[in-house]
Formats: C-alpha cells, sequence, structure tokens
C-alpha cells in the first residue's frame, strides 16, 4: 500500500510527531462512539446523547445524566488497541512528543504514553461539587446510582460536558504541541467537535496525515490521506 509506505517515510524523517485523535481510535477497544444513532437512545432515553451530557441536564436531571453515563460512558474493563501501543512505542522510541485525545478513557496512558493531553478531560478524576475531594473511578462505579461525597456533595466526572470550555491550560498544551509538530497525525475523528478540531490549524508544517474510514472536513489539505481502519494502519508502521 502506497499510502503506508510514505507514512513510514514521515515517520522516519520526523521527531516531532504529534498524534490527534477522537473516538475512532477507542472503538476497536470495544468503545462506541456515543453519537453514533442507533435504535437504542431512541428506545431507552427521552434525549439525544448530546443534551444528557451537558452541563445543564446534569444540574436539572442529575440521575437521568448518571443512567446514561453509567450505561453509555463507563468501560472499566477496555483495554488499549494497537493504536495506544504503537503511540506509546512511537514516544518511547523518541518520535512521538505528545498525544492529544479527545476521549476521556485514559487508554492512552494504561498503554504507556506518559505526554497525553486530554481535551475532554478523564472518567478517571472525579470531585466533589461541594469540598472538592477526588474519587476514583471504582469508587464513582460503586456509588451508584448517584455518586455522593461523604460531606454530601455530587460527584462530578473530571469530564467536559456541553455547555462546558475547555480548560485555558489545557488548550494551551495542545496549541503548543501542534505548533512545535513536524508531522501532524490526525485518526479516529471527523473533525466535527470544536473547539477541538480548530487546533488543527496551528500545524504550519508540511506532513499533515489524515487516517479515517469517513471524510472529514480536512480531507483537501491533508499532505497524506488515508481511508483505512485507524488500527490496520498503525499495526503495519512499527
Amino acid at each position: 500500500m502506497n499510502e503506508i509506505n510514505q507514512l513510514k517515510e514521515f515517520v522516519k524523517e520526523c521527531e516531532h510527531i504529534v498524534f490527534f485523535g477522537g473516538a475512532g481510535v477507542s472503538t476497536e477497544s470495544g468503545i462506541p462512539d456515543f453519537r453514533s444513532v442507533d435504535g437504542l437512545y431512541h428506545l431507552k432515553y427521552a434525549y439525544p446523547p448530546e443534551h444528557i451530557l451537558s452541563h445543564s441536564f446534569f444540574q436539572k436531571s442529575t440521575e437521568a445524566f448518571f443512567q446514561f453515563y453509567y450505561d453509555k460512558m463507563l468501560y472499566p474493563k477496555a483495554l488499549p488497541n494497537i493504536t495506544h501501543q504503537k503511540l506509546a512505542l512511537l514516544e518511547e522510541q523518541g518520535k512521538l512528543n505528545a498525544v492529544i485525545t479527545q476521549n476521556i478513557d485514559g487508554l492512552h496512558q494504561l498503554a504507556g504514553s506518559r505526554n497525553v493531553i486530554e481535551l475532554h478531560g478523564s472518567v478517571h478524576r472525579n470531585y466533589c461539587t461541594k469540598c472538592g475531594h477526588f474519587y476514583s473511578l471504582q469508587e464513582v462505579i460503586d456509588k451508584a446510582p448517584i455518586p455522593r461525597c461523604s460531606c454530601g456533595g455530587i460527584i462530578k466526572p473530571d469530564v467536559v460536558l456541553y455547555e462546558e470550555a475547555l480548560k485555558e491550560d489545557i488548550i494551551e498544551q495542545a496549541v503548543n504541541a501542534i505548533a512545535a509538530a513536524d508531522m501532524l497525525i490526525i485518526g479516529g475523528t471527523s473533525l466535527s467537535v470544536y473547539p477541538a478540531a480548530g487546533f488543527i490549524n496551528y500545524y504550519s508544517g508540511n506532513k499533515l496525515v489524515l487516517i479515517n474510514k469517513s471524510v472529514t472536513p480536512l480531507d483537501s489539505e491533508a499532505d497524506l490521506l488515508i481511508t483505512a481502519s485507524l488500527g490496520e494502519v498503525m499495526e503495519s508502521l512499527i
């Protein structure tokens, strides 16, 4: 496959690679993209996922929020797949500077990646909205249906909900990493979620690689476009 050979050449030439990934990175670990439309949502939930996962819904309908959160957002038994593993290996080899992820599952860290910029937070960090005490994922699971702190406050996942802004320091880290990259690999994302997708504009190099099964708004701007399974591509990379 010519595209794979070209990708390998790019990797050989570069030492400041940044990977920007979305939900498609984790689907091969058995974590579905919650935006995917299926009948279950329509049968079981009265609102679309984007509405349920909003700040206002969390405040007004906390129990319904957590019902969806426990049911659709938590996969504590999920394991890193080949993409997570190969990215960790690239970092270990001194090729990869950072992983910027829109996912909240923590699988990049579990695979061994150290410099992971989590744009939307992590299910592994949870805090009391009243006293600020932090709780692990397992502690939150054990406290279902509505996790509460010993002080009585509701425990909120440290994830960015709809209607909430990304953290300024996280934005700065992501922008700086992309701006300094000599190669930017984008994988498993439709680039439809903003402001995260807008960070791509800070890349000024000539090795923009886009790996995605479906069409994205940046397809025409990619220096290398690979329309294939992210896992298959990454498996053949190293």
